[in-house]
């Protein structure tokens, strides 16, 4: 029941609209990234335009402005496991399970985001990191946090996770432009951009653009193959290993 509540007053906080809106024109450089065998990273541009409402005076947009941009990888279900080490051997002792947690999520800014506007605000955009551990779970709000910290942690290792203030750029008044390189290990699926524009700590505009990442060719093939017929995947790769393992013996005989 919490987190039913939780969701349904995160979702009436999103959907109201912002206060003296603005129109916000955005764009992302590529719609599609295609993951091949030498796919080593994508570099994305995305840009947009602060403007007035249909029939405004356009004096009426005057800054400064601030702009976040969020991009949000698949959702999943993501488990955050404690080892201990009992008797010498390293055994999961503990676990918390995160339903539709993001795979991927990046933020860019044209400031420090504590100075954009205040922690509640951020938070209840999901704009934060850490926004995405607060819906409590099973095991508790305590361990919820404890468990998700560190998840957020080795999500952000991996580059995963992450976040560039001042990643940003105003162009001129009203047009910005930002750049972000997606690794070779992004994972595929569909991706938003979620824009924020701020001004004096208040959200004025948001618009929202999808991209996907999918593979393609080959390793398109064995994707598809591994999820839609696992138990023939699993045998031809048996075989295949085995195969290699007995030329590799009777070269290395020779």
């Amino acid at each position: 029941m919490k987190r039913f509540l939780a969701t349904l007053l995160t979702a009436l906080v999103l959907l109201a609209p912002p206060a003296a809106a603005q129109r916000l024109v955005t764009q992302v450089s590529s719609d599609t990234v295609e993951i091949t065998s030498s796919f080593d990273g994508e570099r994305l541009t995305f840009f947009g335009q602060i403007g007035p409402e249909a029939g405004a005076d356009p004096s009426t947009v005057q800054g400064p402005y601030n702009v976040v941009i969020v991009v949000v990888g698949p959702t999943q279900t993501r488990v955050a496991r404690q080892k201990s080490n009992i008797f010498g051997v390293w055994l999961n002792t503990d676990q918390v399970e995160f339903e539709n947690f993001p795979s991927y999520f990046h933020v860019l800014s044209s400031a420090r985001l504590r100075d954009i506007s205040d922690v509640t605000t951020l938070t209840t955009n999901r704009i934060l990191p850490e926004s995405h551990i607060v819906t409590p779970t099973d095991a508790g709000w305590w361990k919820t946090a404890v468990f998700g910290r560190q998840l957020v942690r080795l999500m952000t290792e991996e580059g995963l996770f992450g976040v560039q203030e001042n990643g940003v750029q105003f162009l001129a008044n009203n047009f910005y432009s930002a750049r972000l390189t997606l690794p070779s290990h992004a994972p595929p699926g569909p991706y938003l951009a979620l824009t924020y524009v701020f001004k004096n700590g208040e959200i004025v505009a948001r618009r929202s653009e999808g991209f996907a990442v999918r593979k393609i060719g080959f390793e398109r093939f064995l994707a598809l193959s591994a999820v839609q017929y696992p138990l023939a995947y699993g045998v031809v790769c048996v075989l295949l290993a085995l195969v290699t393992g007995w030329l590799g013996g009777v070269v290395f005989r020779r």
